[in-house]
């Protein structure tokens, strides 16, 4: 594996979208049909970019919700540095521009014998090919005292939205001098930096409006993704704000008091004047109910077609996948249903399929004008998916270097949630 920067990477996965807009696919003389189930960036993605290979495949998004909002970059909304709703993306350009035809509504099951995507408001679609692309959902049983309930008084703000509202609702109305206390989970998770970056953002709202707060970060894991950049950027720019307790020294996590808004851990409770619990997690409901998972809590996948591994037929994208060595990331997310619309477009027209390009491109704040990033490509190698090359900020990088990567990742955001939603 060799080491790449971070502007050849830039070329590598812009080559890749231009590939995408133009491939090389047969016509059929009829049109198949696929429904996508799930709007979020790897379903929105799948749909676009199927509807971008061929005008013979008849496509059909499902997606309960009208609008997405975009859980990355939603560590800026809690800073105060963005509006949530720049963060927010409608489906109308998918339906315009590319035909697909969107349907508000929520999906009630799957059946893979009768081929039919069943809606909970009665309809039945007939597919070809299914993708499915569930996210995921929050492991409620292994943390003690935690539960949805919960959710309204202590925030995960883990699905960007009404939950990230109340956490920035409950930080504004904090007094200056409290103990803000963030949880954080085990691995495998969905955006595996976004947690010290919320941290750091907090951190920077404090400081220009509650110098005298802090951070406690109870972590699930003894160490975590990108460490030294973060413990560096803490030190710089939060002397004393921000404190990391890891596993090894509290002994874990080991229940939530909601109403005395309080941690246990093993050696000590930790009273917070704002919690924010980011609670263990497993693929989203639809996976479970449908068969898709494991016994890890994941869904299994072909590395090039992406069609599940335990129901032939339906191909599952995004965070709930267990995808070898690609995290849980929108990026990925965004990957993964090129990847997997190209070989469904390949499948159903009997067109060339194409070997997959698999990236992750992640941006992540230290201060609004401090950012870092990281950026890999995949290949799938003897049934799974591994890394085969990479770029990675470094601690010693200069000012101007990290002032240039916040400005590209400001760029970043605009032209990825134009390629998923536009």
């Amino acid at each position: 594996m060799k080491s790449r920067t971070r502007r050849e990477f830039g070329c590598l996965t812009g080559a890749m979208v231009l590939a995408g807009l133009a491939p090389r696919l047969a016509a059929g003389e009829a049109k198949a049909k696929v429904v996508v189930v799930g709007g979020g960036i790897g379903g929105a993605t799948a749909a676009k970019y199927l509807a971008a290979s061929t005008r013979t495949i008849e496509i059909t998004l499902v997606e309960p919700k009208l609008n997405y909002t975009t859980c990355f970059f939603s560590n800026l909304y809690l800073a105060g540095l963005c509006s949530l709703e720049s963060l927010t993306h409608g489906y109308k350009t998918l339906a315009q521009r590319y035909g697909i035809n969107v349907i508000h509504d929520s999906v009630a099951a799957v059946d893979p014998v009768a081929k039919t995507v069943g809606l909970k408001s009665g309809p039945k679609l007939p597919y070809d090919r299914v993708v499915v692309a569930p996210g995921i959902a929050f492991n409620y049983e292994a943390l003690a005292g935690y539960d949805e309930a919960a959710t309204q008084i202590i925030p995960h703000a883990w699905n960007a939205g009404p939950q990230t509202q109340l956490l920035r609702r409950q930080l504004e109305s904090m007094e200056d001098g409290g103990v803000f206390v963030l949880v954080a989970p085990p691995n495998p998770f969905r955006c595996p930096p976004a947690p010290y970056e919320r941290a750091s953002l907090v951190a920077y709202y404090f400081k220009q409006h509650k110098p005298r707060s802090r951070i406690l970060i109870l972590d699930a894991k003894d160490s975590f993704n990108s460490q030294d950049l973060f413990l560096d950027a803490w030190e710089r720019h939060y002397r004393g704000m921000i404190e990391w307790l890891p596993a090894q020294f509290t002994g874990g996590i080991k229940a939530i008091d909601v109403k005395g808004r309080s941690v246990k851990t093993a050696s000590e409770t930790f009273k917070a004047a704002v919690a924010n619990v980011i609670p263990p997690q497993i693929a989203g409901q639809f996976a479970q109910q449908n068969g898709l998972v494991d016994q890890s809590g994941w869904c299994p996948v072909d590395p090039i077609t992406f069609e599940s591994k335990l129901q032939p037929g339906i191909h599952v994208v995004g965070d709930a996948t267990s995808a070898g060595d690609m995290p849980k990331s929108a990026f990925v997310a965004n990957s993964q249903a090129k990847a997997c619309a190209f070989a469904i477009a390949a499948a159903l027209t009997g067109s060339e399929r194409q070997s997959p390009h698999l990236f992750n491109t992640c941006y992540t704040f230290l201060s609004p004008d401090d950012a870092v990033s990281n950026a890999v490509s995949f290949k799938p190698v003897a049934g799974t998916i591994k890394i085969i090359d990479n770029f990675v900020s470094q601690v010693q990088e200069s000012v101007e270097t990290r002032h240039q990567a916040a400005r590209e990742a400001q760029s970043w955001y605009a032209a990825f949630t134009r390629d998923t939603f536009r």
